[in-house]
């Protein structure tokens, strides 16, 4: 079992950075998929990215190229956002799936949650 807890979000304006930190409050990520996944007023939630156990990253077409995430270390992990926009704006949450295969990209597939941190992108 595990509890991610995620930090560092924020205001920012659009073209600026943030980086958000997921950490095991309970637990390790050793065994677990890292996800993030953000969701904005009156949308549903989506899939940002994620990191495998063996270290592999999928991203969503939308953050190519401007979204990292890594893993630090067996308690850590970090989403690094660049370039950001305005339609970035949402609540950002980490989670940790255990073996989810091809459905990483899938809420359903995550068994823990963080609670989410607010990022704001100004225009």
């Amino acid at each position: 079992q595990v509890q991610p807890v995620e930090s560092g979000g924020g205001l920012v304006q659009a073209g600026g950075s943030l980086r958000l930190s997921c950490a095991a409050s309970k637990g390790t990520f050793s065994t677990y998929a890292v996800g993030w996944f953000r969701q904005a007023p009156g949308k549903e939630r989506e899939f940002v990215g994620s990191i495998t156990v063996g270290y592999s990253t999928y991203y969503a077409d939308f953050v190519k190229g401007r979204f990292t995430i890594a893993r630090i270390d067996a308690k850590n992990t970090y989403l690094q956002m660049n370039s950001l926009k305005p339609e970035d704006t949402a609540v950002y949450y980490c989670a940790a799936a255990f073996a989810p295969g091809s459905s990483i990209t899938i809420p359903s597939s995550y068994d823990y949650w963080g609670q989410g941190t607010q990022v704001t992108v100004a225009s």
